[in-house]
């Protein structure tokens, strides 16, 4: 007897055989997903090395946790999953870098130090208030300004549509024209 093709089933579907200890169903799902989750973990974490091993902490976890899994909607679960790891893989990294001051020995040959100081306390200040953002549109903002992910990118990896990227980014960004307006001093 052929063995199916996997490859038109749905996410459903493959949850479905993937509760049933079929393997295949695991290999399809990684073979969907492990790029777009990769790409979408190195946002957070900058180096694709760490999120391909993320990513692929996480298919071991979605096989070893199969059958007390309880996903509605896999594609949404697996892209949070890759955040919140990639997020944690940060947290835990950060006691281990490097303070600012030591690369500034660095900048200081190019830059006066009225200069580093103006330029890390804008960062600084434009970080914050990217920071009271609405998720989703934090999220966009620094896929599209600072990752400089294309919208038609960005829409894919958060399960939206490209209308939605944009309006998001608009939004975004009116937002945070308003929060450093009414912030203080201007930058």
């Amino acid at each position: 007897m052929k063995t199916p093709d996997y490859n038109v089933f749905s996410d459903e579907e493959l949850l479905a055989l993937l509760h049933q200890d079929d393997t295949l169903s695991l290999q399809t799902i990684f073979n969907r997903y492990y790029t777009p989750l990769t790409h979408f973990s190195t946002i957070f974490t900058k180096e694709i090395t760490v999120s391909e091993v993320l990513i692929a902490d996480l298919f071991i976890k979605l096989w070893d946790n199969r059958k007390q899994l309880e996903i509605r909607l896999l594609k949404p679960y697996l892209f949070q999953s890759a955040k919140n790891l990639s997020l944690n893989h940060l947290k835990k990294r950060k006691t281990h870098l490097e303070p600012l001051e030591n690369h500034e020995t660095l900048l200081s040959e190019h830059l006066t130090p009225f200069e580093i100081l103006t330029n890390r306390e804008s960062q600084q200040r434009i970080l914050s208030l990217i920071n009271l953002l609405p998720e989703r549109q934090r999220e966009v903002l620094l896929m599209s300004r600072i990752e400089q992910i294309d919208k038609s990118n960005i829409a894919p990896l958060l399960g939206i549509t490209v209308r939605t990227v944009e309006t998001t980014l608009y939004q975004a960004i009116k937002s945070l024209r308003n929060l450093l307006s009414t912030s203080g001093k201007k930058i």
